[in-house]
């Protein structure tokens, strides 16, 4: 009876039972998910109400931060917020995308791949506050010496048109693109290695080279993974707390010139929050919330880029 079961089809009143339970719970721990984020959100939003009232949308224009005369603004911050992780994406995304090429292909021997795979995701393993050590005691002295040479020969160029100071937007980018490689890598990695063979042998049959084939057929064919990898590094670089807070200088003034030291709105709430009172406490929970809503809006982004990838390439 088993062996007519498997031959036919049929499943037993067991099994379906099962799937339907399978299928509820699933179910429960998606809605579960959404629940929570909305919970977080509207805490979140309850305690940012005082300063949404006070400050309204002046809040996003004003840059000073004065806790003594309750004045508050995140537009230096925000600034900061961006541009460390457009720092960090420019650096990473080149660096990311080549490697995952690299270990997707039969350059090196598998067992030397296997090892190279380890360590970068053994990066991922390391805590931001080891980053954020290494960045002081090793990074930021070497970007200086870069950094006045910039100043020096390109200072003419807003981007570089001061003194470095030491810390600043500058050394948290690279760090930051160092923290966000591992993702970059393991989900462009994924999408290369799950391509069908038949693209590469149906490109290299027609004549193709090797790194045309990788440039011209595999790199489109799962370009949407690779921009979704990079939307989801985006938005790990825009959270990051503890290494930005160490490396970036925590200044909220607004400068132009990522040689100067900056902030981050993660960074402001980690410095701030625990001393925080009163006006300053709502102030800082409505940064979280324009956070969220930042995060949101890549995600957001993220997806329509990867579903019109995914119909420009289908």
């Amino acid at each position: 009876m088993e062996n007519d079961n498997v031959i036919t089809g049929s499943r037993s009143p067991l099994e379906k039972t099962l799937d339907k339970g399978f299928k509820w719970l699933t179910l429960a721990l998606a809605i579960s998910i959404g629940l929570i984020l909305i919970s977080i959100a509207l805490i979140i939003l309850k305690g940012a109400y005082p300063a949404i009232l006070q400050f309204n949308i002046g809040f996003f224009t004003n840059s000073n931060w004065n806790p003594v005369n309750d004045e508050y603004g995140v537009l230096a911050v925000v600034y900061g917020t961006l541009v460390s992780a457009l720092i960090s994406l420019v650096i990473a995304i080149p660096l990311g995308v080549g490697a995952a090429v690299f270990l997707s292909e039969d350059f090196i021997p598998e067992n030397i791949r296997t090892v190279l795979v380890f360590l970068v995701e053994l990066l991922a393993a390391i805590p931001s506050v080891v980053y954020g050590l290494w960045g002081i005691f090793i990074l930021i002295p070497i970007t200086k010496v870069f950094g006045t040479w910039l100043n020096a020969n390109f200072g003419w160029f807003p981007l570089f048109s001061t003194e470095p100071a030491g810390p600043g937007m500058l050394p948290a980018g690279i760090v930051l693109s160092i923290m966000i490689l591992p993702i970059i890598i393991a989900i462009s990695r994924d999408s290369l290695a799950s391509l069908p063979p038949d693209l590469r042998q149906a490109s290299l049959g027609l004549g193709a080279t090797r790194w045309e084939t990788i440039i011209r057929v595999l790199i489109p064919a799962a370009i949407s993974g690779i921009v979704g990898g990079i939307m989801l590094a985006l938005g790990r670089a825009m959270g990051e707390t503890m290494a930005a807070t160490m490396i970036i200088g925590n200044s909220n003034r607004l400068s132009i010139s990522i040689l100067d030291p900056a902030n981050t709105i993660a960074s402001l709430i980690a410095n701030q929050f625990a001393e925080a009172s009163g006006l300053q406490v709502s102030a800082l929970m409505y940064a979280g919330l324009v956070l969220m809503i930042l995060t949101l809006v890549v995600n957001v982004v993220a997806e329509y880029i990867v579903n019109q990838v995914k119909a420009k390439y289908e």
